[in-house]
């Protein structure tokens, strides 16, 4: 599912740029799949939106009432999945992919998420958004420290007016953010702290039946250096400045 060799190549090529990315460490990596894996992906993707495989998470702010993520769908039954999917996670949850994401990131001991929380398949259809956010900081099952999330992109013929750009703001929420177009085999890599902040807060304008849709791990340690994240569950979610709304 993998190529390997491939790996070591952008690892050695992109290493040296995480750490000092703005607005914080991330990278962004082209074509990360084979394009066998990727034709695989894509022919088993489950279409059918009536399966019970998928769960419904639009999502609105307990405090408000304002929506924070909507119009979004997910998987996380790892053996409800597709078989390539099986199997695709099963390899970036391998200790050979481990291996690469620590010299890509310099996060040792990196700990993959057998239940999937807040993982797996995720889609979001016309008119839906995520709002800009700071992931929960501590597994709920495990109790182990959030590290980095990883995303692919799983969206061919993918347009710039659709929108669905994933956005990467600074901590102070001033931007401009960094912004990422969701193609096909496109992977982002980031380091996951309280003032990671990212999401696509703008409606999405695709054709209705299209989705923007992608794969999401999330990788933990047991302990992590002190002042990146408090220890917990909540998402921190944030308002976008009028210039950019």
């Amino acid at each position: 599912m993998l190529d390997y060799s491939a790996l070591q190549t952008v690892e050695a090529e992109f290493a040296p740029l995480y750490q000092g990315n703005h607005p914080f460490p991330h990278i962004v990596i082209d074509n990360l799949l084979p394009e066998t894996t990727m034709a695989r992906l894509l022919a088993e993707y489950p279409q059918d939106q009536s399966l019970p495989i998928w769960n419904e998470a639009t999502h609105k702010h307990k405090q408000t009432g304002d929506y924070v993520q909507k119009d979004k769908r997910n998987i996380r039954d790892l053996m409800g999945m597709p078989p390539t999917y099986r199997q695709l996670i099963w390899e970036l949850n391998s200790h050979y992919f481990l291996d690469f994401l620590t010299g890509l990131t310099g996060i040792a001991n990196l700990i993959p998420d057998p239940k999937l929380r807040g993982a797996g398949i995720h889609q979001i259809a016309r008119g839906g958004f995520l709002k800009v956010h700071a992931d929960f900081a501590s597994h709920r099952d495990f109790g182990l420290d959030r590290r980095l999330n990883f995303l692919l992109y799983l969206n061919p013929n993918w347009l710039p007016e659709y929108g669905g750009e994933l956005e990467l703001w600074d901590q102070s929420m001033q931007g401009p953010p960094q912004r990422v177009l969701p193609i096909l085999n496109r992977c982002v890599i980031f380091s996951t702290t309280a003032t990671s902040y990212h999401g696509h807060p703008k409606p999405l304008t695709c054709p209705e039946g299209i989705y923007r849709k992608s794969l999401a791990l999330y990788y933990y340690t047991n302990g992590r250096p002190a002042g990146e994240a408090e220890p917990g569950f909540v998402t921190l979610w944030q308002d976008v400045p009028e210039a950019y709304r």
